[in-house]
């Protein structure tokens, strides 16, 4: 049955104080899950917001990254959809800033990128950014995508094998009912998926878990995420919870297989 087309777009402000003025799509859903598309080439942010839009998604469209920085200050999204290179700021800054403050901290964002090189790719998802998406790319694709990281995000949290207990290993202390981390007794900050992923390992220290075992156990129903998603991950976590991240004592790299969280 086609969906009931009361709008396909409107405009309004942004914030009650401010006078920016944004370009919201919107498909007369009741209570739509908001997508924030951060992309400077016109015919390919309409197009996205137009599919998210037929999904039943509010899609607010901004073609600056500066802006994209104060709107994101301002409002909370279901989903950020952000390219690497854009005009006033680049999305691996905007990630960053996103990351360490505000209403997104905890936002999936789904990074779109014109480079194929490997590098600029970890780049992205090393700066915080859940997963990437070459260009040119297939609609439907970036649809499943999306979908598949804000029901991720919606999930309640789950932490394997320990049904929910806190742990104290080595000196770090998980709560998975606040989320919290603390790390020789400083709190550290981390998203979600960091949190999944190292309360996975710590609280099976010494048992070995393959790149593809952890895919399974973090990343649950995305068949997009590779390996790589996995190394860069612990690379984020490793710079938060080490005091060398270049000389770890607590995720351990097992040649060859995989990583473990210390036991020693």
């Amino acid at each position: 049955m086609a969906l009931p087309r009361h709008s396909c777009e409107k405009t309004v402000t942004a914030h009650p104080r401010s006078n920016r003025k944004l370009k919201i799509y919107k498909l007369g859903s009741m209570d739509p899950r908001k997508v924030l598309v951060v992309e400077d080439e016109k015919n390919i942010r309409d197009l996205v917001c137009l599919h998210l839009g037929v999904e039943g998604y509010e899609c607010v469209a901004i073609a600056d990254g500066k802006e994209a920085m104060v709107v994101a200050a301002e409002r909370s999204f279901d989903l950020i959809i952000l390219d690497l290179m854009l005009p006033g700021m680049d999305g691996v800054t905007i990630t960053r800033a996103i990351r360490r403050h505000g209403p997104n901290r905890d936002a999936p964002i789904l990074m779109l990128t014109a480079r194929r090189e490997e590098a600029d790719k970890v780049m992205g998802l090393d700066s915080g950014a859940d997963d990437y998406l070459t260009k040119p790319f297939g609609v439907r694709e970036l649809v499943a995508r999306a979908a598949a990281l804000m029901r991720r995000a919606r999930a309640p949290l789950t932490a394997a094998d320990g049904e929910g207990r806190p742990i104290n290993v080595r000196g770090v202390e998980l709560d998975p009912s606040r989320r919290g981390v603390r790390v020789r007794g400083q709190q550290v900050d981390v998203t979600r998926q960091e949190f999944n992923l190292l309360y996975v390992l710590a609280s099976n220290p010494g048992i070995v878990f393959t790149r593809d075992r952890l895919l399974s156990r973090v990343w649950q129903e995305q068949s997009f995420v590779t390996g790589r998603s996995v190394d860069t991950l612990v690379k984020r976590l490793r710079k938060k919870i080490e005091i060398d991240p270049a000389e770890p004592q607590l995720i351990l790299t097992v040649w060859g297989d995989g990583y473990k969280f210390s036991d020693a």
